[in-house]
């Protein structure tokens, strides 16, 4: 019952995202499992930290990351907190808990060559799926949206006449990115076929597989991996690279942060901050290159 009264929190008073709300369900759920698994009988309420720190040390042994573990550990956190607000606990028994050490993952964006091959490769393409594929690449280069966001899009959101579409981000909140020409005529084109798919069962939304349902996570994911495993050798090739790539272009041709903080729908700097590793590497290749003490 408490887990179920903190999950309805989150997304009826947090505003979190279905899929957020389910992995942390899935992560505390782990932890209640491994309660159950070692005949200990507290409730949730009577859990103490030793036997939080038991549960972190099974996680270890089963291979499972310092990353994976830090986010359970989050979770559950965050389950506690809301009994404590609620006077169900009187102490978060996590409250001295340091997260572990993780190796800081360097996300290397596509260049933009390895996109323009990509989209050169699919211009040639103009049936349902070719013309799809074609503005799911382009709307992930161009706007920088989430995967998820990109799922969720509805006709509505769409303004052609503007050159704008409507973003419904993280905890509900909606963000407007303007879109460019060409992604305009992309649309455009992509409609003219969506028109004439016969049964559309999801009609509101803007991306459709071929049998008229609403585009999904999997479906998605493999598109971008499939086009750029031919255009790019980089060992991750992900909706969230482009993105990555969207960020990192624009910062390298000059945009200021927070402009892009906007477009990408972060809540603080510290977040898009994570993508000027690669800008800051190419402004030393333009500085080393430019600044006249280092021509002699």
């Amino acid at each position: 019952m408490l887990l179920k009264a903190f999950l309805d929190y989150l997304l009826l008073e947090k505003k979190y995202s279905e899929l957020t709300v389910n992995a942390y369900k899935k992560d505390i759920q782990s932890f209640l499992d491994f309660l159950n698994e070692e005949n200990q009988h507290n409730t949730i309420n009577e859990v103490n930290y030793p036997q939080i720190r038991t549960w972190i040390v099974s996680l270890v042994e089963k291979k499972i990351t310092n990353r994976s573990i830090n986010r359970k550990i989050s979770a559950l956190n965050s389950f506690f907190k809301f009994l404590l607000k609620i006077e169900e606990i009187k102490t978060n028994p996590l409250v001295k808990h340091k997260a572990l050490k993780t190796s800081k993952k360097v996300q290397i964006p596509f260049s933009e060559q390895e996109v323009a091959n990509v989209l050169d490769q699919i211009n040639h393409n103009q049936s349902f799926e070719g013309l799809r594929n074609k503005l799911i690449i382009e709307l992930f280069y161009s706007t920088g949206i989430r995967r998820i966001e990109l799922i969720n899009i509805k006709l509505k959101d769409v303004d052609l006449e503007n050159k704008t579409i409507k973003i419904l981000g993280k905890r509900n909140k909606e963000r407007v990115i303007p879109l460019l020409k060409l992604v305009t005529e992309s649309i455009t084109s992509y409609l003219i076929q969506r028109n004439q798919l016969e049964n559309i069962s999801d009609k509101e939304y803007l991306f459709l597989t071929k049998k008229g349902v609403k585009i999904y996570e999997t479906l998605v994911y493999r598109i971008i991996n499939d086009y750029f495993s031919i255009a790019s050798s980089k060992v991750k090739k992900s909706p969230h690279i482009l993105r990555h790539s969207f960020a990192t272009h624009l910062l390298n041709q000059g945009a200021e942060l927070n402009a892009v903080k906007e477009l990408l729908g972060h809540s603080s700097l510290a977040a898009t901050q994570v993508y000027t590793h690669n800008s800051i590497a190419e402004l030393k290749k333009v500085y080393a290159k430019a600044h006249p003490r280092n021509k002699k």
